[in-house]
């Protein structure tokens, strides 16, 4: 490994008078390789979009608000377009950045800086124990459609998963792309399969007989393929408007890392040419992928068939749809496909937690830490990654021990109100920005900034307030709130201190 480290993240990317600076320019201290093509970045931008969720839980979603769920999914859409535009904007600005949590820091100060890089990163970590959990779930799920029973290598399972995607991620950033190219293919290969059979069965007035839907208790009832399914009895608020208020945070907690495409674009080629058009096509694939997703599936299964099974969990509508096609290895086919997605969503966890990591120890003024600030010979933040990836590989050690497992879920539900701050300190820094002297008209420009930049940061507040309306969102919601106040302080009172001592030694 090389000792070679990064640019800084206060670096200017401007010389102050609203210029555009060169990428080359900029680049002089970038020590990561720029490999990302464009097809790699608009699939990591798909991908980033497409989670397991739209696969396993659209079914609750469409219990929670029946077809009114197809407006929610587009209100969050949209507002999750618009912290893309904002970070767009600030990545256009300066490419050679490695986060966009590094414009936090430039703009808000080096204590909200602190807070967000280690706050981001830590969500990154836990969210990857909780997807390599996913993982082997879904592997063991897969395997048990065909009658094979691998329950007692869920271990091992976890192992050889995150082993094979550290391999990808330490070998170059071009591997990185690749994988997460083809995993992002095998995803929207199904849903496009699916909303097919759709159209089809709707088109030819398809009808079905009831059926045993794999994952579902009891039989599902018969019925037929049309458009009338979404339209009878429709309802904004079929199930009250406390329900249609808490499918806000569900779906948006699908868009999650959604933010993705804004740590790649220091390892992007042509980042100015490829950044906007990645970012201006997430609303199309939101509309495509994620509307049309839920309109063909409700065309074929009446919303009111969605009912929880005994333990709260629901049958996964993609199965459904198949089966009552006529599939029946649909389960085996929907888990393979769910496997992908878990395994590209674990994948872009470590390429993410591995560039933060290397960011903090970057700016650490820890000599030990400065260590994990170092790029290999392959131009990757080696050390970075495999510190974060073992990290993750705690988690089966910490599922397997009840007391410190109820603790690992707290510290993880409240991780996913953490992403709310970080969000809402994104769209704050933006707002500096375009108050800033590195502003520059000709950029890639947020369109009527104040007020989309204002909605936005009342959406996320709006969003975080509906985590207090149910009993299992509160506690996260509260831990969030601790986790502000206690970290948030301690970084903004460690920053003043430190300015503090800095004017003290200047004499000032």
């Amino acid at each position: 490994m090389s000792n070679t480290q990064s640019a800084k993240p206060n670096g200017s990317s401007s010389d102050g008078t609203g210029t555009l600076t060169s990428v080359e320019s900029l680049d002089k201290d970038n020590q990561m390789a720029r490999g990302l093509n464009n097809r790699h970045v608009q699939f990591i931008a798909i991908g980033g979009t497409i989670g397991t969720g739209l696969f396993l839980g659209s079914g609750k979603s469409i219990a929670l608000t029946g077809p009114s769920i197809v407006f929610v999914y587009i209100a969050v859409g949209i507002i999750m377009f618009l912290l893309m535009r904002a970070i767009g904007e600030l990545m256009y600005r300066d490419p050679s950045q490695h986060t966009f949590i590094n414009f936090i820091r430039r703009y808000l100060g080096n204590g909200w800086g602190k807070f967000a890089g280690w706050s981001y990163w830590i969500v990154l970590v836990l969210i990857g124990m909780s997807e390599i959990t996913a993982v082997s779930t879904y592997f063991i799920t897969f395997f048990e459609t065909f009658g094979i029973d691998l329950a007692h290598w869920k271990w091992l399972i976890e192992l050889c998963f995150l082993a094979a995607l550290v391999t990808i991620n330490l070998i170059a950033v071009k591997a990185f792309g690749e994988a997460e190219f083809w995993f992002s293919m095998i995803k929207i290969t199904l849903i496009c399969a699916m909303i097919a059979t759709a159209v089809v069965m709707v088109v030819i007035g398809y009808h079905y007989d009831s059926v045993q839907i794999t994952g579902q208790d009891g039989v599902s009832p018969g019925g037929h393929a049309g458009l009338d399914n979404i339209t009878n009895n429709f309802s904004i608020a079929p199930n009250g408007w406390l329900a249609f208020l808490m499918s806000f945070q569900m779906v948006f907690y699908a868009y999650e890392m959604i933010e993705f495409v804004g740590v790649t674009v220091s390892e992007t080629q042509n980042p100015r040419k490829v950044l906007p058009k990645a970012v201006n096509e997430i609303i199309v694939r939101v509309l495509i992928f994620y509307v049309g997703a839920l309109l063909a599936i409700m065309a074929i299964v009446p919303w009111t068939t969605f009912k929880p099974n005994a333990d709260g969990s629901f049958a996964s509508p993609f199965i459904m749809v198949f089966q009552y096609a006529g599939l029946k290895w649909a389960a085996a086919l929907v888990f393979f496909v769910v496997i992908t997605a878990a395994s590209s969503a674990l994948n872009s966890l470590l390429y993410s937690a591995g560039r933060h990591l290397y960011q903090l120890a970057v700016e650490s003024e820890s000599p030990t830490f400065q260590k994990l600030g170092v790029v290999s010979k392959r131009q990757v933040p080696a050390r970075a990654i495999l510190a974060s990836a073992a990290l993750i590989l705690l988690s089966p050690v910490i599922n397997a021990l009840p007391g410190v497992s109820g603790a690992f879920v707290l510290f993880a539900s409240a991780s996913s109100a953490v992403i709310i701050f970080i969000y809402t300190l994104t769209m704050i820094a933006h707002r500096r920005y375009r108050r800033s002297a590195d502003f520059i008209p000709d950029g890639f420009v947020m369109p009527a900034w104040r007020f989309t930049n204002t909605l936005a940061i009342a959406f996320f507040v709006f969003v975080y307030c509906t985590l207090f309306l149910a009993d299992d969102t509160r506690g996260s919601a509260i831990a969030g709130l601790v986790w502000l106040a206690v970290f948030g302080g301690y970084c903004l009172l460690h920053e003043r201190f430190e300015s503090r001592d800095l004017k003290a030694a200047l004499g000032r």
